[in-house]
Parts: C-alpha cells; sequence; structure tokens
C-alpha cells in the first residue's frame, strides 16, 4: 500500500490528462475533483477512475471539448459537454446554479452530452459550502442495475446527492447510490483482494455474487433495498426519478436505447442535474443553518448501540477521512498503483506518485 500526499495525487492525475491531451485549466479543475474526491475516502471515483477513462478515450471522449451554455434564464442553464468528461462541464454547472440563486433564490442547471463526472457530493458540497442547499443527481455509463421483478440489468447505479449548509458543523452531505454500492465500489473490492458482502449483486442465475472481480466486469446489480419484500422497488424507482430529472430533462438517451440504437462503442452522453435553492426564500438570515446545527447536535448526541461508534450525520465519514488523510496521505493498493504506471506508459505522462 503506497500512502500519496494529496499535492502529489493531484499532480499525477493533471500529468496523465494533460498527456491526453486536455487543456491546462480543464486537467486542474478535473484532478481537483479527482483528489478531493480520493480525500474524503471515495476511492471508487477518485483517481481510480483514470485507467476507466483511458480506455474510453479513444471512442467516447472529447479530450478538447467546446463546453458551452445553449440554453439560459435568470433561474435556469442547459450546458452541451460536448463528450467530455463529466468534471469541468459539472464543475461550470454548479457555479452557474450558485451564481444564478445568490441572485434569484433558486436555479436548476442541467448537462447533456457529458460523461462519468465523478463523486456527486464533491459538486453538492460546492453548493453548500457557498450558502446554499444543493441537488445533484447524474445519469450512468454503465448499466448495472436489475429492476425489481426482472432478469437483465436497465439503469445505472444513478447517484443522489443532497448537501444544506450548517453553522458551526460542516454542511449535511449525503451522497448515495440507487443500488447497494456505486459500481466503483466493487473494482475496490476487486483491487484489494476482498470478497462482496451478500447482497450487493447478482449472478447470471440471479443469485448472490461475492466474487468482486466477476460482478464489476457482469454488472448485475440490486436496487437499493434488495429484493422487492426488503424494499428494492424503492431503490428501483429512485433510480428511475434520478434518470427522468439528470438524462431525459436535460435531452439525452436513455441508456439502454443509445446502446440498442448506437452500439457501445460511441459516446455515452450522459446527462447531470443540479438544482440550488437559497434558504433566505424561507428563512432569516442563518435561522436554517442555526436550526441544522441543533439537528446535527441532538443526533450526534443519540445514545450509540456501541460506544465505540457513535452517531452520525451523513457527511461526517468524508469530512472525518479527508482531515486524516491530509495528515497521513491517500492510500493507493498495489494494484491501482500498477495500472496507474500502465497508463502512464501508454500515454507517456510522467508518474510522479513516488517522488
Amino acid at each position: 500500500m503506497l500512502h500519496v500526499p494529496a499535492e502529489r495525487l493531484r499532480q499525477q492525475c493533471q500529468e496523465i490528462l494533460r498527456a491526453w491531451g486536455m487543456s491546462a485549466e480543464h486537467a486542474a479543475i478535473t484532478a481537483d475533483i479527482l483528489t478531493e474526491t480520493d480525500l474524503r475516502g471515495v476511492e471508487s471515483h477518485g483517481i481510480s477512475m483514470l485507467p476507466v477513462y483511458d480506455g474510453m478515450r479513444a471512442a467516447k471522449l472529447n479530450m478538447q471539448p467546446d463546453i458551452r451554455v445553449v440554453r439560459d434564464t435568470p433561474v435556469a442553464a442547459l450546458i452541451d459537454a460536448d463528450n467530455a468528461l463529466g468534471h469541468v462541464p459539472s464543475k461550470l454547472a454548479v457555479d452557474l446554479a450558485i451564481a444564478k440563486a445568490t441572485q434569484m433564490g433558486i436555479a436548476v442547471v442541467t448537462v447533456r452530452r457529458s460523461a462519468h463526472f465523478g463523486a456527486a457530493g464533491c459538486y453538492t458540497d460546492m453548493i453548500a459550502r457557498a450558502g446554499l442547499i444543493g441537488i445533484a443527481t447524474t445519469s450512468a455509463r454503465g448499466i448495472a442495475m436489475v429492476p425489481t421483478f426482472g432478469t437483465e440489468p436497465v439503469f445505472g447505479t444513478n447517484p443522489i446527492s443532497v448537501a444544506a449548509p450548517a453553522g458551526r458543523h460542516p454542511p449535511f452531505n449525503l451522497d448515495m447510490a440507487t443500488t447497494p454500492v456505486a459500481v466503483n465500489k466493487l473494482k475496490v473490492y476487486w483491487l484489494k483482494g476482498k470478497e462482496l458482502p451478500e447482497g450487493w449483486a447478482y449472478d447470471a442465475q440471479g443469485k448472490p455474487e461475492r466474487n468482486a472481480e466477476r460482478a464489476f466486469k457482469t454488472r448485475r446489480m440490486a436496487p437499493l433495498g434488495g429484493t422487492r419484500e426488503a424494499g428494492g422497488h424503492k431503490g428501483y424507482g429512485l433510480a428511475m426519478m434520478v434518470n427522468i430529472l439528470s438524462a431525459t430533462l436535460s435531452g439525452t438517451t436513455f441508456q439502454p436505447l443509445r446502446i440498442r440504437r448506437e452500439g457501445t462503442d460511441t459516446p455515452d452522453n450522459i446527462g447531470h442535474f443540479f438544482l440550488a435553492i437559497d434558504p433566505k426564500l424561507f428563512r432569516e438570515e442563518g435561522a436554517f443553518e442555526r436550526d441544522l446545527d441543533e439537528m446535527i447536535d441532538f443526533l450526534h448526541g443519540q445514545t450509540p448501540a456501541d460506544p465505540a461508534q457513535p452517531v452520525l450525520v451523513p457527511g461526517d465519514p468524508e469530512y472525518a477521512e479527508r482531515e486524516a488523510r491530509l495528515e497521513t496521505g491517500i492510500p493507493l493498493p498495489d494494484a491501482l498503483v500498477a495500472q496507474i504506471k500502465d497508463v502512464c506508459r501508454q500515454s507517456n505522462a510522467a508518474y510522479v506518485l513516488e517522488g
């Protein structure tokens, strides 16, 4: 296991992205988001995505895109990402949503013709730290979720994130897939040589799949909740809701239909959705944050079932992990380090993780 300082990991991401032809500005934005994701311990969506993106570049990604706003009103905008990686158009969307909501109280920005954008919680955190409530959803490049009563996957993991600003506390930040875990969490277990918990994935016969490598490659995941009796229909419904907001609203194609019509070796045409709400539309300045602080204090004060594991609120584990990793570095398993070395070699990018 290699422990890498955040700045060195950021530099490695930039070296690879620049070698792929990405502009310095776009590479810096993308590397910042990848690094922030790894700092929070969301290892499935940080630097480990670079080998995946490397495999997508030829047919799916435009490394020198013309990202532009194609519809614009005081409270809404639509961005065309021109088949770029999703980090840069999503940062633009967040900045637009913040600016519009600061002026008008509320704003919605959608993105079309995009690709994987990383961790949704990074974007809602940006909105919350601007003093606004943020909601982000995205459709997904990979079809992974088997619908309730179905046998074949139809949706991606279709994540939802909601963040809200507090006063004394860090923002509330919920970031969740509509499957038990994100697909790339299967990859993390594979890279670490760990067996999957039962209930995350299925095999071709619909039985639990415990082998992480097979599960990552075959991608038959349960909806959040699992079986119908355990509430899996709710996860399935949430995934469809996310697709409506992210893809249908922005004008991107439902992934199974896109693949049927265009094949797999075409741009993913993912859609994103970002909503920003100013609490001052409804409350006096600071009142919302004070009430959220009180709620968090109350929840933190609950008696834990295990004294060693206090009651937390969404965002707590990620913020704590961030502080720890700023001190000790970001851990990268040996298998991932080997993959990054291969990407550097094939891309003629400088390898700098071990400086």
